[in-house]
C-alpha cells in the first residue's frame, strides 16, 4: 500500500452526506437507534413501519439536518417491498442503504408452538427482509454501489428457548447474508449484519424486571451491563459507510462479550 493511499483515507469515509437509507420498523426499539445513527452521519432515511408514532421519529431525525419519511405499511402484505422501494425511489431519487431491522418474537413452549407463532415471525424476520434486498438490489446494481444490513442477533449462533422460529430466522438471516454478499460483491454492493446482544428496550422490560432473569443475562455479559441502544450506533455507521467498503458477508456482533461465555 502506498503511502499516498493511506493519505487518501478520511472521517470523512464514516460520512453519510447526500445517502439514503431505508430501516424498516426504523421508528421503535432498536430501529429507532439506527434510524438516528444513520441521520447523524448525514443520510435521509425513509421508514417503512406497521405502527405510526405521531411523527416523533421523523422530527428527531430531521432536527438532525436530514429529511424523513415514514410509510405506514404491512411489509409482509403481497406487493409490499416492493412498494416500499418505489416510494422511498419516488421521495428522494434512490436508495443507497437498505436496513432490514424489522422482527417481531413470539414465546411458547415447544409442544404449544404452532404455525401461528411460526408463520408471522418467518414473514417479518426472515421473508421480508428477502423481497425488500431483492427489490433495493434491482437498483443498486446497475448503480454499482449499495449497502444492506441485515439486523441478525446473537440468537442467530445460539439456540432460541421458547422460540424456535426466532432462531431459526435469525440463524437463516446470517445465511442470507452470506449468499447475497457472495452474488452482489462484483457490482460493489456490500452485504453484511449486526448481531445485538441483550438490550435495554421495551422488549426487555419485563425480562429486566425479574431478577432471576435479569440475573442470569448479567451473569453472562463480561460487560456486566444491558447494552444502551447508542452502543450499536457506531457499529450501523461503520458498516454503512464508504469505511467498510472491504467488508462483505460479515455479521458484526455487538452483546458486551456475551457470546464468548
Amino acid at each position: 500500500m502506498s503511502i499516498d493511499s493511506l493519505n487518501e483515507f478520511s472521517l470523512d469515509f464514516f460520512s453519510l452526506h447526500g445517502k439514503t437509507a431505508i430501516v424498516s420498523g426504523g421508528n421503535t426499539g432498536l430501529g429507532q437507534a439506527f434510524s438516528m445513527a444513520l441521520a447523524k452521519a448525514g443520510a435521509n432515511i425513509f421508514i417503512p413501519g406497521l405502527t405510526d408514532d405521531g411523527g416523533e421519529t421523523k422530527a428527531m431525525l430531521e432536527k438532525q439536518g436530514v429529511s424523513a419519511e415514514f410509510m405506514q405499511i404491512d411489509i409482509t402484505a403481497k406487493g409490499a417491498p416492493q412498494a416500499v422501494i418505489a416510494a422511498c425511489c419516488e421521495r428522494f431519487g434512490t436508495v443507497d442503504i437498505l436496513v432490514n431491522n424489522a422482527g417481531i418474537c413470539h414465546l411458547n413452549s415447544v409442544l404449544d408452538f404452532n404455525r401461528q407463532d411460526w408463520d408471522p415471525m418467518v414473514d417479518v424476520n426472515l421473508t421480508a427482509a428477502f423481497e425488500l434486498s431483492y427489490h433495493a438490489a434491482k437498483i443498486m446494481i446497475p448503480r454499482r454501489s449499495g449497502k444492506i444490513i441485515n439486523i441478525c442477533s446473537v440468537l442467530s449462533y445460539i439456540d432460541g428457548q421458547r422460540s424456535p422460529a426466532y432462531s431459526a430466522t435469525k440463524h437463516a438471516l446470517v445465511g442470507f447474508t452470506k449468499s447475497y454478499c457472495d452474488e452482489l460483491a462484483q457490482y460493489n454492493i456490500q452485504v453484511n449484519g449486526i448481531a445485538p446482544g441483550y438490550y435495554s428496550t421495551n422488549i426487555t422490560r419485563i425480562a429486566r424486571s425479574k431478577a432471576k432473569t435479569h440475573r442470569w443475562v448479567l451473569d453472562h455479559i463480561p460487560a456486566n451491563r444491558w447494552g444502551d441502544k447508542q452502543d450499536l450506533m457506531g457499529a450501523m455507521i461503520f458498516l454503512a459507510s464508504r469505511a467498510a467498503d472491504y467488508v462483505n458477508g460479515h455479521v458484526l456482533v455487538v452483546d458486551g462479550g456475551f457470546l464468548v461465555r
